[in-house]
């Protein structure tokens, strides 16, 4: 069934001596926001989270397969999505430079019923396409998808405090590294971790690319399931504990919507019940909504024409 009306979320989700999004370019310290010392998660690494829930509890098997997932090779999908509509020819052969073997073939545009067709085989195949959409116009050209569901960075509520702890392995990893420590094998290591934090992103869903990619209500339904649960199955040491605090679906009565998604996230307030101490727990906050707390499962009208629904 396909969507016929507009949807806006909230997600909230917390983490307790872990680090929620390490930033490559910083030592894998937990990102922040250098002028308020707020943390941020990227939209990227929650959108790989939905990816990895959906692909466990599906198998990556179509129609529910990821086309972004480790080891991936897209040209791959890409050339599949061309033999599936039965476009080989127009793939051609591997063009080789004669003086060196070396690959010299141009990216291969296709004819634009091949890629407008190419296109609807990966969105009916892989939902993290028709879901977030991709850009698939590298190497074999099969378009590009604007997804439907787009997310925003999500924020801590408060400034957070990035711990640097040094930690100690029994082990060497060559021969050569052990004779180098005198017997010793030890060698030394840096962790970061967040000691609490509860970070807050917002959720855009377009009825009208919805039915551009294929996403249907069943989709939808997966895909606010896996935002419930994807760090149930996520754990690691590094991460810490991780979970979903709440989701807060906000409904339109029609596709163009019936408010402005700001103004109706701006009712949701979340609050420091002790802000002068530190937060270590999803108990030092209340949310509320209109001034009043929701409870898991309660709907109401957050506008006219619009309600909102705790989902967890």
């Amino acid at each position: 069934m396909t969507l016929t009306a507009r949807h806006d979320f909230v997600l909230l989700f917390d983490v307790k001596d872990g680090n929620p999004n390490g930033d490559p370019d910083a030592g894998n310290m937990p990102r922040l926001d250098a002028e308020t010392g707020h943390g941020l998660v990227t939209d990227v690494a929650l959108k790989r989270k939905v990816r990895n829930f959906v692909g466990l509890v599906n198998g990556c098997a179509p129609p529910f397969d990821i086309y972004i997932k480790e080891k991936a090779v897209l040209e791959r999908t890409h050339r599949a999505a061309y033999e599936a509509i039965g476009a080989t020819a127009e793939l051609g052969g591997d063009e080789k430079d004669a003086k060196d073997g070396k690959d010299t073939k141009k990216k291969r545009k296709g004819s634009a019923d091949s890629v407008e067709k190419a296109r609807d085989w990966i969105c009916k195949n892989f939902f993290d396409v028709r879901t977030f959409g991709a850009v698939m116009s590298t190497g074999i050209n099969c378009g590009q998808v604007r997804g439907p569901v787009q997310m925003t960075f999500a924020r801590s509520q408060d400034p957070i405090v990035a711990s640097e702890h040094s930690i100690t392995r029994m082990a060497v990893a060559t021969e050569k590294e052990s004779e180098s420590q005198d017997g010793d094998n030890r060698t030394m290591g840096r962790k970061h971790t967040v000691p609490y934090g509860l970070y807050r992103s917002h959720g855009f869903i377009s009825s009208f690319l919805a039915r551009q990619t294929g996403f249907s209500a069943d989709d939808l339904a997966l895909f606010y399931k896996a935002l419930e649960d994807m760090f149930e199955h996520d754990r690691s040491a590094a991460r810490g504990q991780m979970a979903t605090r709440g989701l807060y679906v906000f409904k339109h009565n029609s596709e163009l919507g019936n408010a402005h998604a700001h103004a109706l996230f701006d009712k949701l307030v979340v609050r420091n019940r002790a802000p002068d101490a530190p937060a270590r727990g999803f108990e030092a906050y209340e949310v509320l909504f209109d001034g009043q707390a929701l409870e898991i499962g309660e709907e109401r009208e957050a506008a006219p024409g619009v309600t909102v629904l705790r989902r967890c």
